[in-house]
């Protein structure tokens, strides 16, 4: 994967926690800056945590699974791709209203849920044989800008969309999936 490819996949895992930050952001009235920062550093740096754990995981069986590497890649990004697409149509409604709390908890929670998919990326990243450390900087800024950009824009909008960005995240992954196998 090259620089580009990284960031492709940066904005593709940050889609989650900019959908959730948009949907903060509707609900904020006061202390919106730090509300924003806070939610945009939770988000950024589970974002970028989550990809080197699963890339370490998955290096204790690398050696096993390394002549299928290209295959593994194609078929976690493809998992992944189809159910960012799965849950935009038919799964959770992003663009619901959330309760508001920002107690540390609440941000952990909201960092973890919107990250997992990370861990699964790092694994993918591993078999891959890239850098990690630059791969999930890379990511975790992405996801810091987009979920503050969230934030913001949903402070500012009272409707957007997030379902077709979603729907977008996953074609761009089922993308990802076809170019690791060819």
């Amino acid at each position: 994967m090259n620089l580009f490819d990284i960031i492709i996949l940066a904005f593709a895992l940050s889609i989650d926690a900019c959908a959730v930050s948009f949907g903060w952001g509707l609900l904020f009235n006061k202390n919106k800056i730090r509300n924003a920062l806070l939610l945009a550093l939770f988000t950024g740096f589970f974002q970028f945590l989550m990809p080197v754990m699963g890339y370490f995981l998955a290096d204790l069986i690398y050696s096993f699974v390394k002549p299928f590497a290209s295959f593994v890649a194609f078929i976690i990004f493809m998992i992944l791709g189809l159910k960012f697409i799965y849950d935009a149509l038919f799964g959770k409604n992003s663009d619901k209203k959330v309760p508001l709390c920002l107690s540390f908890v609440c941000l952990l929670s909201i960092a973890l849920a919107t990250s997992i998919d990370a861990l699964v990326a790092g694994v993918n990243l591993r078999f891959m044989d890239v850098n990690i450390l630059k791969s999930s900087l890379v990511i975790g800024i992405v996801t810091f800008i987009n979920s503050l950009s969230g934030c913001f824009l949903g402070h500012l909008f009272k409707k957007f969309p997030s379902k077709y960005l979603e729907i977008l995240s996953g074609l761009v992954l089922v993308v990802l999936a076809i170019k690791a196998l060819l």
